[in-house]
């Protein structure tokens, strides 16, 4: 329990902040048989509640329309870290730093043109920043072919694993290893720790708490 607590992401604020950096979540619904179906979406974070764009017809929609409590998932895995880190003949030491948001909640199908046109400018204000399009308006006839789909959190809760829950020379000995295998997010990771890397030179500049 000790170990969990130090896993939890804290602050809200933080987990609006990463789910808004994220491109793809995950919606979990209910279907006729009983099982979940799982299905990768964009999505966008406004107003708190998660918005999503569909096709009118299709079976995530059917479930929604049946049952309209799902689960919602985003998680960044940031850095696999092979079992040799710890011990080089002990393969069950293998281990991974990650961030990820559970949520569970209601979802609705939006209805009201203002909030459609609300929920979709706001995914393209995330996904095409750049602009060169010209915004979504309630008087557009393809909000009629469009879904949108509002999931309304009951419970919304964030997991981190980044070193926070070693002393601070078993972090810097993993950052260490982190640099010196060199992976492809390496850098990107070290960053997240809380570590730059100057002159070739790993240097620790905070020490980060979510």
């Amino acid at each position: 329990m000790q170990l969990l607590g130090k896993l939890i992401i804290k602050s809200k604020e933080r987990i609006i902040q990463f789910l808004n950096n994220e491109n793809t979540g995950r919606i979990s619904s209910i279907d006729k048989e009983g099982f979940p179906q799982i299905i990768p979406m964009n999505f966008v974070f406004l107003n708190n509640a998660v918005y999503m764009h569909s096709h009118i017809k299709g079976e995530k929609i059917e479930n929604i329309k049946r049952n309209s409590k799902v689960g919602f998932e985003v998680d960044k895995n940031l850095e696999f870290l092979p079992s040799y880190f710890s011990d080089p003949e002990d393969a069950s030491l293998a281990d991974t730093l990650y961030i990820s948001v559970v949520i569970k909640g209601e979802a609705i199908l939006v209805e009201d043109k203002e909030e459609k046109v609300l929920a979709l400018n706001g995914l393209m204000e995330k996904y095409q920043p750049e602009g060169q399009y010209k915004p979504m308006r309630k008087d557009m006839d393809v909000l009629d072919a469009t879904a949108v789909i509002k999931i309304m959190p009951k419970e919304m809760k964030g997991k981190y694993k980044i070193g926070q829950n070693m002393s601070k020379d078993e972090k810097i000995e993993l950052a260490q290893k982190i640099k010196n295998r060199n992976s492809q997010t390496s850098r990107d990771t070290l960053e997240i720790m809380g570590f730059s890397i100057e002159s070739d030179k790993l240097v620790m500049k905070e020490d980060v708490e979510w």
